[in-house]
């Protein structure tokens, strides 16, 4: 299931550690900065080996804060 969540569920998700966070930029913008915790995606294999649980809370997100 796909769905947008807002900027204080994100928060305090990521201060509880409760998720796995992917930026789905490229590598260059990843290096740039990316938030806290943040993962960049590379494959779906990845992801399986990082969140193997099938109802694991994960975030995708593709800003680069410019």
């Amino acid at each position: 299931m796909v769905r947008t969540i807002d900027r204080e569920t994100l928060k305090s998700r990521m201060e509880s550690g409760d998720l796995l966070l992917l930026e789905v930029l490229g590598e260059a913008s990843y290096r740039q900065g990316h938030l806290p915790g943040a993962v960049r995606y590379e494959s779906a294999e990845q992801v399986r080996k990082l969140a193997p649980q099938k109802d694991a809370f994960i975030v995708a997100y593709c800003s680069n804060f410019n």
